[in-house]
């Protein structure tokens, strides 16, 4: 559960304990030091917690192949995005990091995003892949649709990330332009869904078209990491902003949460002993302790 707390600890810090600094001017000098360390690394370990959680659940689940051929992609290419990025403004618009999310590859990328990429997209692409499984499409209509569905269900939840990570109180990247969608620039939109489908296409071309025979409980892990995450973003965004972002709140659930909960439920309920994508048995149990550790 290392990643749930993180992200409860995240949300208790930024919502009640920084906005009331007599609270945090009560304690005593080691408690003083250690909240400073908790609000200057948290981010960093949240996201290194479900990075990690997410490639044990590839690596027993899917197999090392895919874990790998999934996440170096993943990683690579948003990493070579958000460079370009922050350095020309282009595929998201102008913005830049703050600090609180770690080491900056080439003094502009934390070097936690390409992980969050990582982690979060692979819950929505494995969703999306397995629950059109269900449907019994033409196998080029299932590999394509995989790639639109989970770059869609990745850039719903950057509808309540964005808005908590650079507009509340207390930032963790900024725009350097007011954009026209509540804040941010529309093209930040299409970045996302286009860094989103290039590297679940490339991940997709390692993969195959061989059948991932998940489960409905094995794709537990993916569902939960994905709705804590949307959480996350959006108890902040309800919380801290007007009403106004109960809209892209709305659009976020109705274009994530709930196909991510449909993709879920449409795959086989499971019984017994089930064959997983690498060919070893699995049982019709988590396969991953949801010691989520978990974007």
């Amino acid at each position: 559960m290392g990643h749930t707390m993180a992200l409860a600890f995240g949300l208790a810090g930024l919502l009640l304990v920084l906005p009331n600094p007599e609270f945090i001017a009560a304690l005593p000098t080691i408690g003083q030091s250690a909240f400073g360390w908790s609000m200057a690394n948290g981010g960093v370990g949240y996201i290194l917690l479900g990075a990690i959680t997410v490639a044990l659940y590839a690596y027993r689940t899917l197999g090392i192949r895919h874990w790998l051929t999934f996440m170096l992609p993943a990683v690579i290419l948003s990493l070579g995005s958000e460079l370009l990025g922050t350095s020309t403004g282009f595929p998201f618009g102008a913005y830049g990091y703050l600090n609180g999310l770690g080491y900056k590859i080439a003094g502009l990328v934390p070097f936690t995003i390409p992980l969050s990429w990582f982690y979060v997209g692979l819950c929505c692409y494995v969703l999306a892949r397995t629950g059109l499984q269900s449907l019994k499409l033409p196998t080029w209509a299932q590999l394509l649709g995989s790639i639109a569905l989970g770059s869609v269900l990745l850039t719903a939840w950057d509808f309540v990330l964005d808005p908590a990570m650079s507009q509340a109180p207390y930032p963790f990247w900024e725009f350097g332009e007011v954009g026209e969608f509540f804040g941010m620039p529309y093209r930040n939109v299409s970045g996302w869904l286009g860094t989103g489908a290039l590297f679940m296409f490339v991940a997709s071309l390692f993969w195959g078209s061989k059948p991932l025979n998940l489960t409905r409980a094995q794709l537990t892990v993916p569902l939960v990491v994905y709705l804590i995450n949307f959480a996350f973003g959006a108890i902040i965004t309800v919380t801290e902003l007007d009403a106004r972002y109960l809209i892209p709140t709305s659009m976020s659930i109705v274009l994530g949460v709930v196909p991510a909960i449909a993709l879920w439920w449409m795959s086989k309920p499971g019984q017994g002993v089930e064959p997983s994508i690498s060919g070893t048995v699995t049982r019709d149990v988590p396969t991953v302790s949801v010691g989520i550790s978990q974007k």
